[in-house]
């Protein structure tokens, strides 16, 4: 696993370096408590409150979380054969992608209730919106668009540097910009959803300290950026979630 890291370090250093695309590492702010037995696979704010899907057959579950105490307000379980992944809201519907089930459930956004449920036709990774269509990664380098009845209107493979950027997980719009976390990585990358070109990367090294990382510690897979602009990130059971600012190298 180092070794890999290490491999996709110097992969995004060099292309960054020849493309002059931006880079960045990132400063915490402030740090908040997160359920350490929560797989984290979305991650996102609606109407000023942190929501969470988490992921694990049997353990897959829709949350509202307490920012400030890390406390779950709410949370509906979702079916043991289901294993969730990346979530978010579009219009008054609250959409969850999971993996290889090949279903998207939706919920009432207010009140989580279940309303319906959607086929589809790839994995599901990571899911944001524009605010007017549904963003989805599935792990590949493919990042792939959809109206609100999950119909695709277009693709867009992501590169950087002319190089396809695969393993695409968790998914947040910002600033007109989709952030990606590249699975087993610390790094996160900044897309132009118009052509896919990674604009900027995102190291996290070390943003969990090695004191708080256990057994089944497991990767970076989280970003939510609420109203005022503030970003924060967390990881699959990881104790923390931290609110960030970037540095730019």
């Amino acid at each position: 696993m180092k070794c890999l890291l290490v491999a996709l370090m110097c992969l995004f250093v060099s292309s960054c370096a020849e493309a002059q695309v931006k880079r960045y590492e990132v400063e915490v702010v402030k740090e908040y408590q997160h359920d350490v037995e929560a797989y984290t696979q979305g991650l996102f704010f609606y109407n000023e409150t942190l929501f969470e899907t988490t992921g694990l057959n049997g353990k897959s579950s829709l949350r509202k979380v307490d920012l400030k105490s890390g406390e779950v307000l709410e949370s509906k379980k979702i079916g043991k054969k289901y294993f969730a992944e990346g979530s978010c809201v579009l219009g008054d519907k609250l959409y969850v992608l999971t993996w290889q089930n090949k279903v998207v459930f939706v919920y009432d956004a207010q009140t989580l209730e279940y309303e319906m449920s959607y086929s589809f036709a790839r994995e599901g990774w990571g899911l944001t919106t524009d605010g007017e269509q549904l963003i989805a990664s599935d792990g590949s380098s493919r990042l792939c668009f959809y109206n609100s009845d999950l119909q695709q209107v277009r693709s867009v493979t992501v590169t950087l540097n002319g190089r396809p950027v695969r393993l695409l997980n968790e998914l947040e719009w910002v600033d007109g910009r989709i952030w990606a976390n590249v699975y087993t990585s610390d790094i996160i990358v900044v897309i132009n959803p118009s052509d896919g070109k990674v604009e900027a990367t995102i190291d996290c090294s070390g943003l969990l300290p090695e004191k708080f990382r256990k057994p089944d510690t497991d990767v970076l897979n989280g970003i939510a950026v609420d109203s005022a602009g503030r970003i924060f990130l967390t990881g699959k059971n990881w104790p923390r979630l931290y609110e960030v600012r970037l540095l730019e190298l």
